[in-house]
This record gives structure tokens, C-alpha cells and sequence, in this order.
């Protein structure tokens, strides 16, 4: 299985959810904390062409996006194949 990163801020709502969506798969991730760190921050929005709102999701080397894209991919079934090793 690729390796899962996730941007988050503790009271984002949409940070919990893919978190959920993730752990409900038995797909474990890095979480980073961009709430306090601006450094962490301007890592997220470089590697995300600029996005500047968490969650930021990235499977492997791929950007998803964030939770509506994440969702988007596994009701369409393209979720497991790109969590494929």
C-alpha cells in the first residue's frame, strides 16, 4: 500500500472525515498538523500547487485534493487501485 500524508487543522470537520473514510479502509497515514506551524503550512501549499485548505491529501506522490475529492474517488471505485502498491 502507498504511503498516505495528510494535512490537517484539529477542528476541521473535513480533516475528521477523510481521516474516518481512511481508518474505515485499514488505511493508515501520516497526519501533519499545519494549524501552528507556518513552515508545515507553506510545505502543504507548494506540494498542492497552491491550496491553501486542509485537508490536503496526497497518496504517494499524487495530490487527491482534499476530503470531497478523497470521497469522490472511492465512490467511483478509484480509491483502492491508487492505494495499490
Amino acid at each position: 500500500m502507498k504511503h498516505v500524508e495528510i494535512y490537517t487543522s484539529p477542528l476541521c470537520g473535513y480533516c475528521h472525515a477523510a481521516k474516518r473514510l481512511l481508518s474505515q479502509k485499514g488505511v493508515s497515514f501520516a497526519e501533519v498538523d499545519v494549524s501552528r506551524d507556518p513552515a508545515k503550512r507553506q510545505e502543504m501549499m507548494s506540494r498542492a500547487g497552491g491550496r491553501h485548505t486542509v485537508p490536503q491529501i496526497f497518496i504517494g506522490e499524487t495530490h487527491v485534493g482534499g476530503y470531497d475529492d478523497l470521497s469522490a474517488l472511492e465512490r467511483t471505485g478509484k480509491l483502492d487501485p491508487l492505494l495499490a502498491a
